[in-house]
């Protein structure tokens, strides 16, 4: 059966301590209208779920608000999972773009994916996830998400050929599928939205990639920032994986296998004398120093340091893997 016909689009945004990124985040939204501006895509509304920010957040999103169309809901636990579903509680279209406080929509990307729904039939659509980095720490973290060095070559990382897909980045959704299989898992801190695409395939529908559709992603700036967002991640995707063994993706498997192989090793030289056990973090010190070498378009000190930011990356992510399975 074909699906409806579709009406409206709804921008959700989740926002908690996000002063830097959030006036970019919501003005990349509002680039839009011109594409959206001619009548054919019925109403359009901008909702902020604002958590409980101990930064300058709800004063940069009150400014917004006075000069732009933007409604503010609650969202008094900050998660990310209950913002999301507050500001779609809170919406009215047939369309919900999700849009996180660090993304800048490219021009066009709502239009596009607003057609890709209508041609497709696929219950979510999404694209290629761009990171942009602004100083030389951040620049090694851009590389990082987009190379296959990284995170390992996910297709909404790296960019692929257009289809169907296991999961999107941030993604648009029709309304009506969201309502059928339940929202955002408020649960999961992490990963929700590899979680509900889960859901909503297993309930018959398609998610749809389409490596035109692009946003910008200003990754974190900061080591401990870093360390911290992966090692959540990690920890949450275990969690995930707990529940849906059968459907993990082997890639999920390599940083643990890592950080099992390469420390392990180590305490099995210190403990018996034998250097055989220092191979494996040889291997992983190569593999970085290549990747470093590899990166053409970064300089020197971005290049410096991806020597500490692929290893934060890797270590933090199966560290957390491991405590999330077993812990």
């Amino acid at each position: 059966m074909k699906p409806a016909a579709l009406s409206g689009i709804s921008f959700v945004m989740p926002v908690l301590n996000e002063e830097k990124y959030l006036k970019a985040a919501v003005e990349s939204i509002f680039s839009q209208f011109d594409a959206l501006d001619n009548g054919e895509f019925g109403q359009i509304e901008v909702i902020l779920a604002l958590g409980p920010s101990v930064d300058k957040t709800d004063a940069v999103a009150a400014e917004l608000a006075s000069r732009l169309p933007v409604k503010i809901v609650a969202n008094p636990t900050g998660k990310t999972a209950a913002g999301l579903n507050l500001a779609i509680e809170a919406s009215h279209s047939d369309v919900i773009v999700r849009v996180d406080a660090h993304s800048e929509l490219s021009p066009e990307y709502a239009a596009k994916a607003f057609e890709l729904l209508q041609t497709t039939g696929a219950a979510n659509v999404g694209g290629v996830m761009r990171a942009e980095g602004t100083n030389a720490f951040s620049n090694a973290v851009a590389f990082g998400y987009g190379s296959r060095f990284g995170l390992g070559g996910g297709t909404f990382h790296v960019g692929g050929t257009a289809g169907p897909s296991d999961s999107v980045y941030l993604g648009v959704f029709r309304r009506s599928v969201l309502g059928e299989v339940g929202g955002f898992d408020e649960q999961i801190i992490r990963g929700q939205d590899w979680e509900l695409n889960l859901r909503i395939r297993e309930a018959g529908h398609v998610v749809w990639f389409d490596p035109s559709l692009v946003v910008g992603y200003r990754p974190r700036s900061s080591w401990r920032a870093l360390a911290k967002q992966f090692f959540d991640t990690g920890f949450w995707r275990a969690a995930i994986t707990r529940k849906n063994f059968a459907r993990a993706n082997l890639r999920y498997f390599a940083p643990p296998v890592m950080v099992v192989g390469t420390l392990g090793g180590l305490v099995a030289s210190i403990a018996t004398g034998s250097l055989i056990g220092v191979i494996p973090s040889a291997f992983y010190l190569g593999f970085v120093a290549l990747a470093a070498v590899s990166a053409k378009n970064l300089d020197l000190r971005s290049r410096l340091n991806l020597l500490v930011v692929l290893p934060t990356m890797h270590f933090a992510w199966g560290i957390g893997f491991i405590v999330g399975m077993f812990g």
